[in-house]
């Protein structure tokens, strides 16, 4: 019973989401792909012009106005963060982060990596225009470093993917923490009295026991608005959603299982009477038991995070990774602070971050390497937690009005994504081979 349980609480969804976030990796890849290939084609004004059309839509009471790279970034990220606070959550109630135990080691690594490349990039960019940028090399790409891990399939322990898929949970929340906090323009009172009222509304009806996902999207709405306005960056609204998600049914199992059989035998009595209205009716029943026995958690994750793998991020990618790649831009960033900065801090302080401080987590006895993991497998992960696209280029787009600044940054996060990610498979491909030799 307790395998069963183990099985479909934490392996299965673990696996769903690993394989939606590689083959999301692929998708991303072509989506980064045409952007560059765009970019620097004869057609390269209409992929600026479009990304800088401005959209208006007023309300009377608030008016957005904005172009479309903009609400990109501020509109469809929303929902990205709400996803991945989803993410969050659930690690915390029955993941990997779930217990002191369990979450040691991936917050111990997730906390290296964040600290060791922050470090290297003040220690290029101090005192520079660039310093504001050491935010950058802090993220961790879930869905490029797990699509790297597909392509060496079961070369790699499931451990190990485990141990990533949790590793950038926590840095996600950490990247959250930094936005929130170091990325934040000027505060709004009246926007942030609007934000307050919109999110003591949700409370107050979530309180009152409604449940129905339309009421919830439209003041989760109305909160993202406020927030949008108020100076913090609107992906923190789609956070504080994610948190205030229910994680547990309705209705327990053992009550769904009965009530389920109790219908199914009258469903096969009507079918069998041939009355359609009823067969209809017990369907309808059915469904509303079966949504009642799934938390909204996993129901708004199970929908949502194939959306935000394939059409969200990929978008997200489209309208930001557009960059100019001449001998001039070479030249630019090979000597630029920044662009070194960030390639440093994610190619060599990523790996030294994650694995030195997930061995003093080991070494002092708080955690414990996953089965069938040892140091060198540590290595190459903590190589792939390299690859930092998604999150990286968003708090470049935070850090830097400066468009010379943020070209750097960006051929910096390509650079140092495909230098990562190669040196990451490399090194796990390599790993494989020694235990396969040895076995």
């Amino acid at each position: 019973m307790f395998r069963s349980f183990f099985a479909e609480r934490l392996v299965r969804p673990a696996q769903a989401f690993v394989g939606i976030e590689a083959s999301g990796g692929l998708v991303l890849l072509a989506a980064t792909a045409i952007a560059i290939a765009w970019a620097n084609s004869p057609w390269d004004g209409d992929y600026h012009d479009l990304w800088h059309a401005r959209l208006a839509l007023d309300f009377n009471l608030f008016r957005i106005d904005e172009t479309l790279g903009h609400l990109v970034n501020d509109g469809l990220m929303a929902i990205f963060f709400f996803v991945v606070g989803l993410e969050i959550k659930r690690e915390l109630v029955e993941g990997e982060l779930a217990s002191p135990r369990r979450a040691a080691l991936p917050v111990a690594a997730a906390l290296g990596g964040m600290i060791v490349p922050a470090l290297i990039y003040l220690a290029w960019n101090a005192g520079s225009d660039g310093q504001h940028g050491w935010g950058i090399p802090m993220a961790t790409d879930i869905a490029f470093a797990l699509g790297a891990l597909a392509l060496l399939g079961s070369r790699v322990p499931f451990g190990l993917k485990v141990f990533l898929l949790a590793l950038a949970i926590a840095d996600d929340l950490g990247a959250i923490a930094v936005i929130a906090i170091f990325y934040t323009n000027d505060l709004s009172p009246e926007a942030l009295a609007w934000a307050g009222a919109a999110l003591a509304l949700i409370l107050a009806v979530r309180r009152a026991g409604v449940r129905s996902t339309d009421v919830y999207v439209v003041l989760g709405a109305l909160l993202w608005v406020a927030v949008l306005k108020s100076g913090i960056h609107a992906t923190i609204a789609g956070v504080v959603l994610a948190a205030l998600t229910p994680a547990r049914p309705d209705s327990e199992r053992a009550a769904f299982d009965d009530r389920a059989h109790d219908l199914l035998d009258r469903f096969r009595a009507a079918r069998a009477a041939g009355d359609h209205e009823s067969e209809q009716l017990l369907l309808k029943e059915l469904e509303w038991l079966a949504r009642g026995a799934e938390s909204p958690l996993d129901r708004l994750e199970r929908v949502l995070h194939p959306w935000v793998s394939y059409l969200v991020v990929p978008v997200f990618a489209l309208a930001n990774a557009g960059l100019v790649i001449d001998r001039d831009a070479l030249r630019a960033a090979a000597e630029s602070p920044v662009t070194m900065g960030i390639i440093m801090g994610l190619v060599l302080g990523k790996v030294t971050g994650i694995t030195a401080f997930a061995w003093i987590a080991v070494r002092l006895g708080w955690a414990a390497l996953p089965a069938g993991v040892n140091w060198r497998g540590m290595v190459g992960a903590g190589l792939l937690g390299g690859i930092g696209f998604t999150v990286s280029l968003f708090i470049t787009g935070l850090a830097f009005d400066n468009a010379t600044l943020v070209a750097e940054a960006k051929m910096g996060i390509l650079a140092a994504s495909v230098i990562a990610g190669a040196l990451g498979m490399a090194a796990l491909a390599l790993q494989a081979r020694r235990e396969t030799a040895a076995g």
